[in-house]
């Protein structure tokens, strides 16, 4: 039902753009979020965002670097990265959640999608 896609190969400083397709049911009311889990760490929380109002949380690690939006229409949520450096190397999931409130912690979180891998080359 979630499908994350737009994984790959960059260069440190390059941009990526990953995909999260939602299916089979209506996540509108639903927070999105995305996570990542590099080799041998847990996975982390990268930012999430409401399908209404559109308000987003970031954390600190990728705050001014990474951009979550979502389209309504194609009812896809994406995560544009960009300054992309060597240690934001992990596969990242997108997942939704029906709680009220936004959070980190990936229990929070009812759906997962199958991850991407996003490596980032020195």
């Amino acid at each position: 039902q979630l499908q994350a896609s737009g994984g790959g190969l960059a260069q440190a400083g390059g941009s990526l753009r990953l995909s999260c397709a939602a299916s089979g049911r209506s996540f509108s009311r639903y927070i999105m979020g995305w996570f990542r889990q590099a080799p041998g760490k847990e996975r982390g929380f990268v930012g999430g965002i409401r399908w209404r109002g559109g308000s987003t949380y970031y954390a600190d690690s990728v705050k001014g670097r990474f951009t979550i939006s979502r389209d309504y229409a194609k009812n896809t949520v994406y995560l544009q990265m960009n300054s992309l450096k060597p240690e934001d190397t992990a596969v990242y999931y997108c997942a939704a959640s029906d709680k009220t409130i936004l959070s980190s912690w990936p229990g929070a979180y009812d759906y997962w999608g199958r991850g991407t891998l996003v490596t980032v080359s020195s």
